[in-house]
């Protein structure tokens, strides 16, 4: 059994404008919250599309549960990166059914299993509207319960908090620390420090593309550690 549900090493994929990710090394043991922090434009939405195989790193590897991105079960794996994924034309259940049976839910657990993660973050009362119809939040609230109602072992999250509302933020909050301690692997990318630090066992701070430090969820100031490693990495870069 691998001891990580998500491990890349040496990851690298830059773009012409200068930006993009350069010697990442990450990884997610079962059971644990992992944190990725970093400013607007650090790389946080490139590195979870390299670790999704979204987009092919120039150099680096990335293995799920100890096997390649072309050979990994992806049917333990939920995801929701940058934009939710829904057809508008569909209702919430029937999008919701659909993700599962791509996940290869069997049929006759489906109708249960849609019915429980709409419960969670309770989407429930939308359940027959259109995903077209649905406000901003309530889309990726939608998106969210795609993502964790087949009990992945691995969630991959990006910047999940965007547009929710405070209740919906404390029922996804709710939601992950439950699907850890069953035994779920989370890696979560955010940039609202107090957030994260509220559920993580890790956090990664991410800047211009590498992972320049880690801080302690339960450490005091936390807002001016991150921006201390930062400004550090920063003003390295200028004196190189």
């Amino acid at each position: 059994m691998a001891d990580y549900a998500i491990e890349a090493r040496n990851l690298a994929r830059t773009f012409d404008d200068g930006t993009g990710i350069r010697g990442v090394d990450l990884w997610v043991a079962p059971g644990e919250i992992h944190a990725l922090v970093g400013l607007n434009g650090a790389g946080k939405s490139t590195l979870m599309r390299l670790l999704l195989g979204m987009l092919k790193p120039a150099t680096g590897t990335v293995t799920l549960a100890g096997e390649q991105l072309d050979h990994a079960d992806w049917r333990g794996v939920g995801h929701l990166v940058e934009v939710p994924l829904a057809y508008r034309e569909l209702t919430c259940r029937q999008n919701l059914a659909l993700g599962a049976r791509l996940h290869q839910v069997p049929s006759v657990a489906i109708p249960h299993l849609v019915e429980e993660a709409m419960t969670e973050l309770r989407l429930t009362e939308y359940a027959d509207r259109r995903a077209g119809k649905l406000s901003l939040g309530n889309r990726q609230r939608l998106g969210l319960v795609s993502a964790v109602q087949h009990h992945p072992a691995l969630i991959v999250l990006d910047e999940p908090t965007n547009t929710l509302d405070p209740a919906g933020v404390i029922l996804l909050r709710e939601a992950l620390v439950r699907r850890a301690a069953a035994g779920a692997a989370v890696l979560v990318s955010s940039h609202h420090l107090d957030e994260v630090a509220r559920i993580a066992d890790r956090i990664s701070v991410l800047n211009a593309g590498r992972i320049i430090g880690t801080l302690d969820p339960h450490g005091v100031d936390l807002e001016r550690s991150f921006f201390d490693l930062v400004h550090s990495d920063d003003s390295d870069d200028r004196a190189a």
